[in-house]
């Protein structure tokens, strides 16, 4: 039982912080900028949410397979196989958590008040110091916030992880398909273990999450 536990923390740790990285970077550019085909990029960023797990998965194995463009590539290349190992429910939880990341990112950065950014400007701090000491900190609780559900929605991915990665024991098996099979196999004690952990995981993580943000709020007006 502690086997797809300790590996679902691990890929939904790992695609946390892969859509950080592209959660930040995107929200920075589509947010800040004036970026050509601006409305195509963010379709394309949001698109996973709203796509049927089955049709993320299969277009996933469809391009990481052995015959597929970036499967063929990195199997002849480095000799890296994607298609029903964890890397490949990593990168399936990165793609289905990132709009999450993104959004809440975002919608951190364009509330901010610009002038903020036009005083550190006025002093010739450059766009790299400006983003480092003024937009990033003051877009902390919207980044927490998205770094938090990237975070859940990772560890519960299901459909896509399972077209991809499948459920091999050991090694592919998440939480999720962990509880798919045991009740699918009638073994009801394993499941309920399983949605248990799940529930109250979740609980908290919310409850921290929330609790996080009315603290710092309240501490900000009495600031």
């Amino acid at each position: 039982m502690l086997s797809p536990i300790l590996l679902s923390l691990k890929i939904a740790t790992i695609a946390t912080i892969f859509s950080f990285i592209l959660g930040v970077f995107f929200a920075y550019i589509l947010g800040k900028k004036n970026v050509p085909g601006k409305n195509i990029w963010e379709t394309i960023l949001i698109l996973p949410m709203v796509l049927p797990p089955s049709v993320l998965g299969y277009l996933l194995l469809v391009a990481f397979g052995k015959r597929g463009i970036i499967g063929s590539f990195l199997l002849e290349t480095f000799n890296i196989q994607i298609v029903f190992t964890w890397i490949g429910a990593v990168i399936a939880s990165c793609i289905v958590s990132l709009p999450l990341m993104y959004q809440n990112v975002k919608s951190a950065f364009i509330s901010q008040d610009p002038i903020y950014e036009r005083a550190a400007q006025t002093l010739g701090s450059s766009e790299w110091k400006i983003f480092r000491t003024v937009v990033f900190p003051l877009a902390w609780p919207g980044i927490i916030s998205g770094i938090v559900l990237s975070f859940a929605r990772a560890i519960g991915e299901f459909g896509a992880t399972l077209m991809i990665a499948g459920n091999i024991p050991g090694k592919t098996q998440t939480i999720s398909t962990a509880i798919y099979f045991a009740v699918e196999s009638g073994n009801t004690e394993l499941a309920n273990k399983l949605v248990m952990i799940m529930v109250l995981f979740s609980f908290a993580l919310i409850l921290v999450l929330n609790s996080w943000l009315k603290k710092r709020n309240y501490t900000g007006k009495q600031g």
